[in-house]
């Protein structure tokens, strides 16, 4: 789609379907322009009540059933995809599945799936912008990855316009299990220096203010590194977070250690090094990050 096109397509109402509607949809919901039209997909017969508060119109449907997810066909001028795959395999069978239902009538003219930085995989600490390969390592990315491809091959066969926002860790005060400090109060070890990772981070609230400029104004078929400025080693991170906090500093332990003393989940965002630039993202869509620095965003909201 030109962007004079959308330009014209976006005089009309504008129906927006959320699809995962958790914590940053909640938050996406909170900084919509006046007038939107708004349904949220929920697998919850519980969570009607909240969106509904929210200003959403809940549906109530399973990504991992296709057969609930007829009626999303037609439905909306614009998708919101924060949805993640299912536990495992190889391919995202949730993101096709509502591939699937968008193309039972006329698709969306607007799609915006989150993703994720970990389709990068490994790069031992090195910069990386959005035209890095993809070299996903865990299963989890090679999900993510699928998932990509999927939505862009869908792009460009129904004309959609679609983009991707490539997201690293997301942290706030008020997300829950989403700040340091509930890993730091359980005592959690990080690497000791030699060992260490350089990992990336995005706060919620800047979260859904991309999600939402990029559902406004993305460029067709662009990826972007939804990351903040800040450059820090993981136990850097979470030794500045609890000078903030007022806890104690984390353990330091030997990778070999770590071997030993962690979940396999754990051990994966130690595996992986590397340091993401975000200036496509401020560029295209227009964006100064309201906390480019961890600093200002940990102890933002308590």
């Amino acid at each position: 789609m030109s962007m004079s096109s959308r330009s014209q397509a976006s005089e009309a109402p504008v129906r927006l379907l959320i699809v995962g509607c958790g914590d940053v949809g909640m938050r996406v919901l909170r900084r919509l322009p006046a007038g939107w039209q708004v349904c949220a997909l929920t697998s919850s017969p519980a969570r009607q009540e909240a969106l509904r508060a929210a200003g959403a119109h809940p549906l109530l449907g399973n990504l991992d059933d296709a057969r609930t997810l007829r009626r999303l066909a037609g439905l909306a001028t614009h998708v919101l995809h924060l949805a993640p795959p299912q536990a495992s395999g190889a391919q995202d069978l949730r993101t096709r599945r509502l591939l699937q239902a968008l193309r039972r009538a006329t698709p969306p003219q607007v799609l915006v799936y989150a993703s994720t930085t970990g389709v990068y995989g490994d790069a031992q600490g090195a910069w990386l912008d959005e035209t890095a390969p993809l070299q996903p390592r865990s299963d989890r990315a090679h999900r993510r990855v699928d998932a990509e491809q999927a939505l862009r091959r869908f792009g460009r066969e129904t004309g959609a316009h679609v983009s991707v926002l490539r997201v690293p860790g997301i942290y706030a005060w008020d997300r829950e299990g989403g700040h340091p400090r509930e890993r730091l109060a359980r005592g959690t070890p990080v690497l000791e220096a030699p060992d260490d990772v350089y990992t990336n981070h995005i706060h919620a609230d800047d979260l859904a203010r991309v999600c939402v400029r990029a559902l406004l104004r993305a460029p067709a078929g662009r990826c972007f590194n939804v990351c903040d400025d800040t450059q820090l080693r993981m136990g850097e991170y979470f030794d500045l977070a609890a000078d903030l906090c007022g806890l104690p500093r984390p353990p330091r332990i030997s990778r070999a250690q770590a071997q030993v003393q962690m979940s396999p989940m754990q051990l994966s965002f130690m595996a992986e090094s590397r340091r993401l630039l975000n200036a496509r993202m401020k560029r295209d869509l227009g964006l100064r990050l309201r906390y480019a620095d961890v600093r200002e965003g940990l102890l933002a909201g308590r």
